[in-house]
């Protein structure tokens, strides 16, 4: 595996609301410098840190990934999980009064 590849990959909501997969430190500092000028923020400015350090060797891919998943997160970025909305539509299929 690459050093700059994450451990697991990260599905965030671009556009209008496609899911990507981040999946390596580029990946996540491309999706940063990209953010609007005027919506970046402490969480933005922390994560592309991150990555910066990360990309240089100075700290794990990983840990980048972690600041980029709390940016995603604070900015409503992160896909719903797949398997949770599936489980979810299997118990309302069990139930007889739920349409």
């Amino acid at each position: 595996m690459k050093p700059d590849m994450f451990k697991e990959p990260i599905t965030i909501l671009i556009g209008l609301g496609f899911p990507t997969e981040v999946r390596s430190v580029i990946d996540a500092y491309r999706h940063l410098a990209e953010w609007p000028a005027s919506m970046r923020d402490t969480a933005h400015s922390m994560a592309l840190k991150a990555c910066s350090a990360a990309l240089r060797g100075e700290i794990e891919a990983d840990t980048a990934r972690g600041l980029f998943a709390a940016f995603a997160a604070k900015h409503d970025l992160l896909a719903p999980d797949v398997d949770v909305i599936s489980a979810s539509r299997h118990s309302h299929d069990k139930d007889p009064h739920v349409r």
